[in-house]
């Protein structure tokens, strides 16, 4: 087997894709908390509908060059499972900014600054860790990677559980309730996904070692 080195040395066109991949994810989750801040600016939602097309195109483009490449660095599952961890963060944004557009003024004077920020620092270290794949040497930063994705998808879980006990505890009337609810749950689903996906890269690292 080529060692992951091999892989981005001969094989530059996957390592272009996935990298690719990582910023458009990246601008996806930066887009929606924009989104987030001005809900009723649509050309952040235009923008962000903009970017997911673009990763959605890197991701069949990853599917193309994989079908005429006969010999990959890595297997070809695991450069498929990196590729659909991208693909799942942007697409979590994309609903998640759906669900902020169609929510309107039932989501009026709620802060969501501290889920911004948990996304911001999630999405941040995907998008590093990623780029850290082209010198592997640095175990140890990809490692600080994907220790500060452990803890912020621990704040979140913790942190959504304080605001389900707001919610049912009647801070807010039936329908507005629901609403921000599934808001809630769409923030955390953009943290899990950068969390999963920080595990692939963590599994191709240290199988490719």
């Amino acid at each position: 087997m080529f060692s992951i080195q091999q892989f981005f040395s001969q094989g530059d066109r996957f390592q272009e894709l996935l990298e690719a991949a990582a910023q458009e994810s990246h601008e996806s989750v930066r887009l929606v908390i924009e989104l987030m801040k001005s809900p009723r600016n649509t050309q952040n939602y235009d923008d962000l509908i903009l970017a997911r097309r673009k990763e959605k195109k890197i991701s069949e483009q990853i599917s193309s060059e994989l079908v005429k490449t006969f010999i990959t660095g890595l297997e070809r599952e695991d450069i498929e499972a990196l590729a659909r961890g991208l693909y799942r963060i942007s697409k979590a944004a994309e609903k998640l900014a759906e669900r902020l557009v169609m929510a309107g003024a039932h989501l009026d004077g709620i802060d969501f600054s501290r889920q911004a920020d948990l996304m911001t620092r999630a999405t941040d270290a995907i998008h590093e860790m990623v780029k850290q794949l082209r010198n592997m040497e640095d175990m140890e930063k990809l490692k600080t990677y994907s220790d500060r994705l452990q803890l912020v998808e621990a704040e979140a879980d913790n942190y959504m559980n304080a605001l389900l006990r707001d919610l049912y505890g009647g801070k807010y009337d039936a329908i507005r309730a629901i609403v921000v609810r599934d808001v809630y749950e769409l923030m955390e689903k953009v943290v899990d996904r950068c969390h999963d996906t920080g595990n692939v890269v963590m599994h191709i690292v240290l199988k490719n070692s």
